[in-house]
């Protein structure tokens, strides 16, 4: 009997690790891994290396096709062998074309960008989903299932857009066990950990030194060390965290997690190291409320969602149903004639009212 061919499209280290461990957990499948790509005028732009700050390129790219060489994965560089019973990806903001063909399931990489005009201004236009960034993560509704990570993420992302009906909670591979990160050592104890994002390689905003300069005042007399997204600028970044923190401690292109594990607190802005942190009881200083960080967190199973997702491609494996990909109803474009009309309702309550 022949082995049902699974694509897995990596990404950042994250991603590709979140692949690896769903591949481990179906060995009846012959598994093939892939850097993430997209197809069309995107494409061609990865290939004219304009786009070396996102996943598809640079140091994401490059850690990905290590990442695979090392563990002895077989790659199918951009799924050229384009013969597939199913595909798995973290990451929806770019579907290529070709995989659309195939079933497919989207698993969720970690915490998401909440909304901002970026996002509004895409959804109203129907722009790329690429244009503002995770926050649109799900909304291409281009798959079978979504596994996602909690409860409180089905209703953020229902809320969205996003299909109740493709929405499957599994948690998600390396944020479903934070309990074994407790007993992790590291060189420093007590101190501020601040976790930097690569919103400025991403090319958004953000006012760094007011970010630094709060840090110092949550730290007080405490030492900071400051861990830097792996997608920033190292030279650059790390001079100017030395200007405004002249005596913090500067890591990159090391694991955040026995940081995690030894800080007293964390400050950062949307980074999915919110979880662990709060779950090791650690002060969480984020541009998140933390009663949200805690209705978001993901399941906690002891490791176990690489099984439960695996659960789900066999079901899928399974299925005889034709593979249809239609263009979901604009959900925000309705949502905002509802409010609309909500608003104008009560303006004219308003008027009867005082006449």
């Amino acid at each position: 009997m022949t082995k049902p061919k699974i694509l897995f499209i990596g990404g950042s280290l994250n991603q590709t690790t979140i692949m690896h461990k769903i591949a481990k957990e179906l060995p009846e499948c012959d598994a093939y891994f892939t850097p993430y790509y997209a197809s069309g005028p995107l494409w061609v732009l990865t290939k004219l290396k304009m786009l070396e700050f996102t996943i598809m390129g640079g140091k994401f790219k490059r850690t990905t096709l290590e990442y695979i060489k090392a563990n002895n994965l077989k790659l199918d560089y951009e799924g050229k062998n384009d013969n597939y019973d199913l595909v798995f990806t973290c990451q929806d903001l770019i579907v290529p074309r070709k995989i659309k063909k195939f079933k497919t399931i989207l698993v969720q990489e970690g915490m998401v960008d909440p909304p901002d005009w970026r996002y509004h201004v895409t959804r109203f236009l129907g722009l790329g989903r690429w244009c503002a960034s995770t926050s649109m993560t799900g909304l291409s509704h281009q798959y079978d299932y979504f596994c996602i990570a909690s409860e409180g993420f089905r209703e953020l992302f229902i809320d969205r857009g996003v299909n109740p009906r493709r929405i499957r909670v599994t948690g998600i591979p390396n944020f479903d066990d934070f309990d074994k990160l407790r007993d992790l050592q590291f060189e420093h104890k007590n101190f501020v950990l601040v976790a930097t994002s690569d919103v400025r390689e991403t090319t958004k905003y953000e006012n760094r030194k007011k970010f630094l300069l709060n840090a110092k005042k949550i730290a007080g007399d405490k030492k900071i060390i400051v861990k830097l997204h792996p997608n920033e600028i190292v030279k650059k970044r790390a001079a100017e965290v030395k200007k405004y923190l002249p005596d913090a401690l500067v890591y990159q292109d090391v694991s955040i997690d026995p940081m995690l594990a030894n800080c007293d607190a964390l400050v950062t802005r949307f980074s999915s190291t919110i979880f662990p942190a709060l779950a090791l009881g650690k002060e969480v200083y984020s541009n998140i409320d933390n009663d949200e960080i805690k209705k978001l967190t993901p399941i906690q199973n002891n490791g176990t969602s690489a099984k439960e997702i695996a659960k789900v491609a066999r079901e899928l494996l399974a299925s005889t149903k034709p593979i249809i990909r239609t263009k979901e109803k604009n959900k925000y474009l309705e949502d905002l004639k509802a409010d609309i009309k909500q608003l104008l309702k009560r303006k004219l309550a308003l008027k009867k009212q005082f006449n």
